[in-house]
């Protein structure tokens, strides 16, 4: 199998850059999932007839499905061929923007935000299609690309929403995406390679069925636990359950001939550092992206906001999205340099001095919008590296699996962080008008802990064998 991959690498010739260029738009695509619903939320309530809280779980359940799906995705990618599991995922895509946009009805549309969820596997796949087929010199900025895919469709995904949804309507969004996705899988038939190594061996479903449920009981009661109340029934029956499975399904996976994770490989001192790295990565970056909107958005009374409408909020925060782009290059090349362990400690430092900025600067427009093109450059920097650190440390078999569990790691870093910006911005408020809104100092403590946890990640990336 390796060799048929080399070959199909050689045989590309001058094509090397399609495959990356799809791969890379595919990334784009499914990220931009993760922001389509945002700008209809407020109005979903009374077009679907359900309460907020119900509507709520319109992104919860995208978060739960891309957190459980990528592993899973990975581990077959590595079996059956990682161009498959690139059409599956994409087939998943297609299939919940559809079934949203014809249904009408809240389970329809919750429905389809469960299928779009799974399609997040293709950002991890995307990485190890590519070091299975560029050459070497090339895979560094081509990985890189794909891993700042994540950031660029969330940032483009804000105000195209608003924009579609402002002159069209919410099914609009869900048409397009279906379009956008079968546009995604024209073009990995037609241009992704499917040869390369596989490692074959029999699919580990109980360790499939364990992880599955671990993650939706954790991730739920981390997501839902401000609301409910952590010391409510449901989160602390979700977290008990949780901390029950984990450590059977560890035991599982370490007895198991070919276990769904490779806990061996992830205890390796690189893998394992990267890992924790990017919980606290995911968490910095994630909180600018939930509160710079909000400071755009948010009345000119309060003293830190501006007032923009949704679409101008959406448009200031593109430079970020672009700024991801440009510096993901620029992360490849300080890899090529300095190694992978330099570019994660540079972004994440970065990440760090770019709150402290925002700490005591975001009460005007320009500053905001500094403050979030840092952290975003900072998180291309970071995030670029991460799969490098962990591509070097497994076996070519196991490329697929060990990108998706780093991206699961990121998913709980964010989800971590979605828990307590909610909870900072909805326990520290006060009244303007007839509105109920964040103090000043919400914003504060969260770019401080946000901060702290981007410094975290330097210290951890500093622990990472060179």
């Amino acid at each position: 199998m390796p060799a048929d991959g080399a070959s199909a690498a050689e045989g590309g010739g001058g094509r090397r850059g399609g495959p990356v260029a799809v791969l890379a738009f595919c990334g784009m695509t499914v990220a931009f999932m993760q922001t389509i619903i945002v700008p209809v939320l407020p109005r979903l309530p009374s077009l679907l007839g359900v309460s907020p809280e119900a509507v709520s779980w319109l992104v919860t359940s995208t978060l739960l499905s891309g957190a459980v799906g990528a592993p899973l995705f990975g581990r077959l990618g590595d079996m059956y061929g990682k161009r498959l599991m690139l059409v599956v995922a994409m087939t998943s895509l297609v299939a919940g923007s559809a079934l949203a946009a014809a249904g009408g009805t809240f389970g329809s549309v919750l429905t389809g935000r469960v299928l779009q969820g799974l399609s997040m596997a293709v950002i991890p796949l995307g990485i190890s299609v590519m070091r299975d087929h560029l050459p070497q010199d090339r895979i560094g900025t081509a990985v890189g690309f794909m891993s700042s895919t994540l950031g660029v469709g969330a940032a483009i995904g804000m105000p195209v929403s608003a924009l579609v949804v402002q002159y069209t309507g919410w099914r609009t969004l869900f048409a397009g995406a279906t379009a956008l996705g079968l546009l995604c899988l024209l073009l990995i038939v037609t241009l992704v390679p499917g040869a390369g190594p596989r490692s074959g061996g029999r699919f580990d479903a109980a360790g499939a069925a364990g992880l599955t449920v671990a993650l939706l009981c954790l991730l739920t009661a981390v997501s839902h636990g401000g609301e409910w109340g952590w010391a409510s029934p449901p989160t602390v029956g979700l977290f008990a359950v949780a901390f029950a499975v984990a450590p059977l399904w560890g035991l599982h996976q370490l007895r198991v001939h070919r276990p769904l994770v490779d806990l061996r490989i992830s205890a390796r001192r690189p893998v394992l550092l990267t890992n924790v790295a990017a919980i606290l990565v995911g968490f910095a970056m994630y909180a600018g992206f939930l509160v710079t909107s909000f400071l755009l958005q948010a009345p000119v009374a309060t003293g830190y906001g501006q007032g923009a409408s949704l679409v101008t909020s959406g448009l200031l925060t593109m430079p970020g999205g672009m700024a991801m782009v440009l510096f993901s290059r620029v992360s490849a090349r300080l890899s090529d340099r300095r190694g992978p362990r330099f570019s994660l400690v540079t972004g994440a430092v970065l990440m760090a001095a770019s709150y402290a900025f925002y700490a005591v600067a975001h009460q005007r427009v320009w500053q905001v919008v500094l403050g979030a093109t840092l952290v975003s450059i900072g998180t291309a920097l970071a995030y670029s590296a991460m799969p490098s650190l962990i591509m070097r440390s497994v076996p070519v078999t196991e490329t697929a699996s060990a990108n998706s569990v780093n991206a699961l790691m990121r998913s709980v870093g964010t989800s971590s962080c979605s828990a307590v910006v909610g909870a900072l911005l909805s326990g520290m408020t006060m009244t303007i008008g007839a509105d109920v809104v964040p103090r000043g100092q919400a914003f504060v403590l969260v770019f401080l802990i946000a901060g702290l946890s981007a410094l975290g990640g330097a210290v951890v990336a500093l622990r990472i064998p060179s």
